[in-house]
C-alpha cells in the first residue's frame, strides 16, 4: 500500500515514529512523509519515504488562516495519491482528516495529548471542539495515547461513531533506550526534558527549585530542550539568560541523543499541566530512572507514585519542591528500585512493537 504519514514537523516523524516508518517500509508499503521542511527531511529521504512538504505553523492557532490548510493537503493527497493517510498533531488530524474525506481517502488518526488549546477553556478551546466534532466523523480509527483523552472525547460526543483505541504513546524502542551501569552523582541530578514553554511546567520547576535553595538543599536542576520564542506560550529569551546567568538551572541546549544526558541524571522531572503519554518519560522509564511528573492526564500512564516516581500537583511549586526534596532524601537503593520499576513498566506496558503491530494490523484491515 501507499502510504502518507502526516505530522506538523519532520523532526517529530524522525524522533518518535520512525519505528513505524521502517516497519511500513520493511513490509512492503511505501511511504510519503508529508510535513514541514527542517533539518530532519533527510533523514526521512535517507530511511527511503518519499517527501511532501506542507506549510504548516505548529506554534499558532489561527482557524481561518488554518483552513488554508486542508486545501493544500488536498492538493498533496490528489497528488500521491495515497491508499490511507496516518494524521498525528491536532493541525493534520482535522485539517487533513477533511482533505482525506473528500478525495475518499481512508485516514487513521492518533491524537498525541490534547493540547494548549484544552488548557484553557475559551474561544479557542470551544473552536477546536467543533472542528474535532466536524473532522471525526470520518477516520476509519482513532487512536488515543491515555484512557483520560479517550473519555473526554466520549463525553463530548467527538467519537460515538467511530472505532477508537488506545495505544502506549508512541511507545519506546527499549534496545536503544537501556538502563546504564554508574553511581549516584555526588551532587544529586535532576533533568527535565522539554520545549521551553509555559505547559510544561517550566516555571513551576524554576519555582520549585529557588524554594529549594533558600533552604539549603543541594542539587543540580538541568533542563534539556530548545527555546522556542516564537511559540504563543514560549518563554521570552531574557527570562531564559536570567535563570542561567543566576545559576538557578543549568541549561544544556538541545541534542539528537537524550540518551546520555538521562544516564547522567538521578532523576527525570516533568511538571507539565497535560500530556497524551510523554516521551520523555517513557525515554527515562526505559533507562530505569526515577520520575518526578505531575498528577495528570498523560503523566500517570507512566510515573506510578512511589513505585517508580512521585507525583506532585499540577502548578504547584511548594508540592514540587517538596517531592524534588524527598527523591533527593531517598536512599540510594530505594531510587534504584523505583529506577527497575519504571523499566519493568515500560516493558510490560510500552514497548514499540505494540504500537506497530497495531498499526500494522490496522493497515491490513484496509487493504482487504
Amino acid at each position: 500500500m501507499r502510504i502518507a504519514i502526516v505530522l506538523n514537523t519532520s523532526w517529530n516523524i524522525y524522533n518518535f515514529r520512525m519505528g513505524l516508518v521502517q516497519s511500513l517500509l520493511e513490509h512492503g508499503h511505501e511511504v510519503v512523509a508529508v510535513a514541514p521542511k527542517d533539518e530532519y527531511t533527510h533523514y526521512l529521504i535517507d530511511a527511503g519515504c518519499e517527501f511532501e512538504e506542507v506549510k504548516m505553523d505548529s506554534r499558532g492557532a489561527n482557524v481561518l488562516k488554518d483552513m488554508g490548510l486542508i486545501f493544500e493537503l488536498w492538493s498533496i493527497y490528489r497528488k500521491i495519491k495515497p491508499d490511507v493517510v496516518l494524521h498525528y498533531t491536532i493541525k493534520p488530524n482535522i485539517y487533513g482528516t477533511f482533505a482525506a474525506s473528500m478525495l475518499r481517502i481512508p485516514s487513521v488518526n492518533n491524537v498525541c495529548g490534547l493540547g494548549t488549546a484544552f488548557l484553557n477553556k475559551g474561544l479557542v478551546s470551544r473552536v477546536a471542539l467543533a472542528m474535532y466534532k466536524l473532522a471525526f466523523r470520518f477516520p476509519k480509527l482513532i487512536y488515543f495515547q491515555n484512557n483520560d483523552d479517550k473519555k473526554f472525547f466520549d463525553e463530548k460526543n467527538i467519537t460515538r461513531n467511530n472505532a477508537t483505541q488506545v495505544l502506549p504513546g508512541s511507545g519506546i524502542n527499549l534496545n536503544h533506550f537501556t538502563p546504564a551501569e554508574g553511581t549516584k552523582n555526588k551532587r544529586f541530578t535532576f533533568l527535565l526534558i522539554s520545549r521551553l514553554i509555559h505547559d510544561k511546567g517550566i516555571l513551576e520547576y524554576i519555582d520549585a527549585i529557588k524554594l529549594l535553595k533558600e533552604k539549603g538543599v543541594e542539587a543540580n536542576f538541568q533542563i534539556l530542550g530548545n527555546k522556542d520564542i516564537e511559540h504563543k506560550r514560549g518563554i521570552a529569551e531574557e527570562i531564559i539568560n536570567d535563570w542561567i546567568d543566576n545559576n538557578i538551572i543549568e541549561y544544556l541546549g538541545s541534542t539528537d541523543d537524550v540518551r546520555p544526558y538521562i544516564n547522567q541524571a538521578d532523576c527525570v522531572v516533568l511538571p507539565s499541566y497535560r500530556e497524551g503519554t510523554p516521551r520523555s518519560l517513557l525515554e527515562a522509564a526505559s533507562s530505569a530512572k526515577p520520575i518526578i511528573a505531575t498528577n495528570v492526564a498523560g503523566c500517570t500512564n507512566v510515573v506510578e507514585d512511589k513505585v517508580n516516581g512521585l507525583l506532585c500537583n499540577v502548578k504547584d511549586a511548594k508540592d514540587l519542591a517538596d517531592k524534588l526534596e524527598e527523591m533527593v532524601n531517598l536512599p540510594s537503593e530505594r531510587i534504584k528500585e523505583m529506577g527497575s520499576a519504571s523499566r519493568k513498566l515500560v516493558e510490560e506496558r510500552f514497548d514499540e512493537r505494540i504500537v506497530i503491530d497495531s498499526y500494522l494490523n490496522t493497515i491490513s484491515s484496509l487493504q482487504k
